[in-house]
């Protein structure tokens, strides 16, 4: 490692890494970046894992929140050669028979199409939508009072509810389905309060801006960030894996892009006791179980909604995913897992050759899980999509110890950084002033570990590194939340 002072060491080049390291560079200090592999990313990684110009996305695809990140809205991206491709459907929801629900990136045209949901819809979309630009910040925030405290609390009635509940709003099965799959990505049970607030804020971001996809993959993002950092003046080290502070050279701050249990591994004897033990009792969710194919044509899904989408949504009824999601939290592996699926390839041709296709999938397994759930994903996707496996000429999986070994920071398989429920979305990792501050004066969190959480935002190491501009540099610029 080198040996001249920085004022910023960053451990992790996820989006939340990046996010914290481009945020003190823009504060004019000397940061270095550090990261264990040779690749930079973290979860917005692309490769060719099943065929020679197939590319895949390792972890992350489809990218609303990307788009509608109050802090990568400010940044040149575009400059470094990031394009985002938006699908006419963000998401498609299929039921048995060969209908489908979907979301469009308008809401008037989802809401006409849900039939006698539709003012149910319009109702409870519209209003938060409209709202979104002068609520994103405090929802994308640690827990404070918000700036806007009425749309806030607009946003927050229906968010804090059990999805579970929130779904029986709707009266048919179609919209009930629909937001079903759309709270699911909390990956969690959908009777647990608050499941609800992911929900909305996909279905916000569709309506807002699409769900888009970046042209290349999803490491065209980390590319395009990393781009910008080192424009800045950032120095960035690969290849070299921290597992104690011993191993960094001297700065004035150090925030780690890690979960609690490789914080406690990398600064553990620095750490108090009190804190030490709160990071212990953190609690990592359920895992994922990750399928990519290389195909020789599309999928072939029964219903035309399905085949405008970027993402499907394979779960069935409102009934299936609520029961499904709640087995696999109690450590049980379903026949019909809720299927996360993405068909890049429909809309990037520079994902597979002439004529070829790409698609990624994911379903829910409890935490640490060695079950090959290649059959049941596959079984989900034929049962949608008659003749499905016919079209498979290439296959790679990850189970959950695979995708902690490709990235240490999903562990057990969980990629949102721990389990966001109502006993750690407010309190992640650690009960204190500032979710950020570690015990140990000048060493900060900047992980999905802190608020709010999972998802390609980076709002996570923005508000990390505001908060360490605003404690060891004393800059007049003060974190959105002043912990």
């Amino acid at each position: 490692m080198p040996d001249s002072r920085y004022d910023a060491v960053v451990v992790g080049s996820g989006p939340n890494g990046l996010a914290a390291a481009i945020t003190l560079q823009q504060a004019g200090l000397s940061v270095l970046l550090i990261e264990g592999k040779s690749e930079l990313g973290g979860g917005l990684r692309t490769a060719e894992l099943t065929r020679p110009g197939f590319r895949h996305d390792i972890c992350s695809a489809i990218h609303p929140l990307a788009v509608g990140s109050p802090f990568f809205q400010t940044l040149p991206l575009a400059h470094y050669g990031l394009k985002y491709l938006t699908p006419p459907v963000a998401a498609a929801h299929p039921f048995d028979g060969g209908t489908a629900a979907a979301v469009y990136n308008s809401l008037a045209d989802t809401a006409r199409h849900l039939g006698q949901d539709e003012q149910r819809y319009r109702q409870l979309l519209k209003p938060l939508v409209a709202s979104w630009p002068a609520i994103a910040n405090d929802v994308l925030a640690p827990l404070h009072f918000p700036k806007n405290p009425l749309q806030m609390a607009q946003f927050g009635a229906p968010a804090m509810l059990p999805a579970s509940v929130l779904t029986s709003y709707f009266q048919q099965k179609e919209a009930r389905g629909l937001f079903a799959g759309m709270a699911a990505h909390a990956i969690q049970p959908l009777s647990n309060l608050t499941t609800s607030a992911i929900g909305l804020v996909l279905l916000i971001a569709a309506h807002r801006g699409g769900w888009p996809l970046p042209q290349g993959g999803s490491q065209s993002i980390a590319d395009a960030l990393v781009a910008h950092f080192r424009a800045l003046g950032g120095t960035v080290e690969t290849g070299t894996f921290v597992r104690s502070l011993d191993q960094l050279p001297h700065a004035r701050t150090v925030l780690l892009d890690v979960t609690p249990k490789q914080l406690l591994q990398i600064a553990g004897h620095s750490l108090s006791a009190v804190y030490q033990w709160q990071l212990r009792r953190y609690r990592y969710g359920m895992g994922v179980f990750k399928v990519d194919w290389a195909l020789d044509a599309p999928i072939p899904f029964t219903a035309p909604e399905c085949r405008q989408a970027g993402t499907i949504h394979l779960g069935g009824t409102r009934e299936e995913i609520i029961a499904g999601e709640r087995a696999t939290a109690q450590g049980h592996h379903v026949t019909r897992p809720f299927v996360l699926l993405a068909q890049q390839s429909l809309f990037d041709p520079t994902r597979a050759p002439a004529g070829k296709h790409t698609a990624w999938a994911y379903c829910h397994v409890p935490n640490g899980s060695r079950i090959d759930m290649t059959a049941a994903i596959e079984q989900q996707v034929e049962r949608f999509a008659p003749g499905f496996r016919d079209r498979i000429i290439g296959r790679h999986t990850f189970d959950t110890a695979q995708m902690e070994a490709h990235n240490p920071n999903y562990v057990g398989g969980d990629i949102n950084g721990g389990v966001l429920d109502i006993g750690q979305l407010f309190t992640r990792p650690a009960l204190r002033a500032s979710p950020y501050r570690t015990s140990a004066k000048g060493l900060y969190l900047c992980s999905s570990a802190t608020p709010p959480g999972g998802g390609v935002h980076g709002m996570c190491g923005y508000h990390a590194a505001k908060q360490a501009l605003h404690d060891v540099f004393q800059l007049p610029a003060a974190p959105l939340y002043e912990g």
